[in-house]
């Protein structure tokens, strides 16, 4: 008889490269599909090119109320 982790296993696109990634405690790396894949992921973050949009403050909002 198969353990709930042995029928459970889900396999997730990688946020990086779309590849299949294992989403189960067995994969470190999850969502991503390998080390490499979360690394990317991470410099494009810290080189900032992800970025949320957001509206430019006005000099009246820096202002206390």
């Amino acid at each position: 008889m198969k353990t709930m982790s042995e029928t459970a296993t889900k396999i997730v696109p990688c946020p990086h490269c779309r590849g299949d990634s294992v989403f189960a405690p067995s994969n470190r790396w999850r969502p991503f599909c390998s080390a490499r894949c979360r690394e990317m992921d991470l410099g494009a973050w810290a080189s900032e090119s992800f970025r949320v949009e957001a509206a430019a403050p006005t000099e009246d909002s820096d202002l206390p109320h």
